[in-house]
């Protein structure tokens, strides 16, 4: 890591609308899976450390939930969450789709957000894997030109890997000058124990795409690292899959327990690779009906204190 002076280092807030490809462009700069991702909108519920370190410069990526306007406590929280995000950092990366031609009503939600804020804004367009021309996502950046009058506009496709370097080069020079936050082989700042249960609630949400919605969360009941209990040789998991209907635990668990198994298996390989180490995991499904309404049990599920 570079020691010179005009070393950058801050904090940068990811915006947008759900499903906008935040969590893609993360995983992309960093080069490593950091952030869970799926075709479903709010795959992101807690606003998540991922920090991406250079030479030149350290950005410490605060990747929130998709702003929304909230419809129960649970997207109430996520609207929290990502609101006291935006009182802690030096920028904030505006991620849109460069197929927009129009203010969509969720990005009003964000736009509104984004209107008291005196932090300066890069404007990400993503998805310009998607245009027919390489100078189309020009259309989606006058649509939001004036409205966030950003300091940059930088066309990106977290798919392709394009406009990563020039993203990052735009954020950094929003930085302050000072020494790296953290070490630089860091990625994320989170624990193990919150990782795996957003790597098993993302293998749900990609095994059961549209036949179970947003209406699921992972309690990680038991956590034994080697690490932590020298006696083992394996990482020991329990985890208890939240359904809010019984019809949506049958599709999780599947005929003869497939769909489970499946869950299970994807979500241990990946635990494996991340963790360095073997991983014995165990599943079950229990039905909290509406949960997603009950301060009561979404303190009890960890997403509120």
């Amino acid at each position: 890591m570079s020691a010179e002076k005009d070393f950058r280092c801050g904090f940068a807030a990811l915006l947008g609308r759900p499903n906008v490809g935040k969590s893609s462009i993360i995983n992309a700069l960093l080069k490593e899976k950091v952030a869970a991702v799926s075709p479903k909108p709010q795959t992101t519920r807690n606003a998540v450390r991922c920090i991406y370190t250079s030479e030149h410069e350290q950005i410490i990526f605060v990747d929130t939930p998709g702003i929304h306007m909230p419809r129960h406590a649970l997207g109430e929280f996520m609207m929290k969450e990502a609101e006291e995000s935006l009182m802690t950092v030096d920028a904030v990366c505006y991620v849109v789709e460069a197929q927009d031609r129009a203010v969509s009503e969720k990005d009003a939600v964000v736009l509104k957000m984004l209107e008291t804020l005196p932090i300066p804004v890069i404007l990400a367009v993503n998805k310009t894997d998607k245009s027919a021309s390489p100078e189309e996502y020009k259309k989606a950046a006058a649509v939001y030109q004036d409205l966030v009058k950003p300091v940059a506009v930088i066309p990106v496709s977290a798919r392709k890997g394009t406009g990563l370097a020039e993203l990052a080069a735009a954020i950094s020079a929003q930085l302050p000058v000072q020494p790296a936050i953290y070490d630089e082989d860091i990625l994320m700042d989170t624990t193990e124990r919150f990782l795996a249960a957003e790597i098993i609630r993302e293998k749900i949400l990609l095994h059961t795409q549209e036949e179970v919605p947003h209406s699921v969360a992972v309690v990680i009941d038991e956590f034994k690292s080697p690490d932590e209990y020298p006696e083992l040789k394996i990482c020991t998991i329990r985890a208890t899959i939240i359904a809010d209907r019984q019809g949506h635990k049958g599709i999780i668990i599947g005929k003869n327990g497939s769909m489970l198994r499946r869950i299970g298996s994807d979500a241990r390989e990946e635990l494996e690779k991340r963790m360095g180490q073997k991983v014995f995991l165990e599943l079950w499904v229990k039905v909290k009906p509406d949960w997603r309404k009950s301060p009561e049990e979404l303190r009890r599920i960890g997403y509120v204190n």
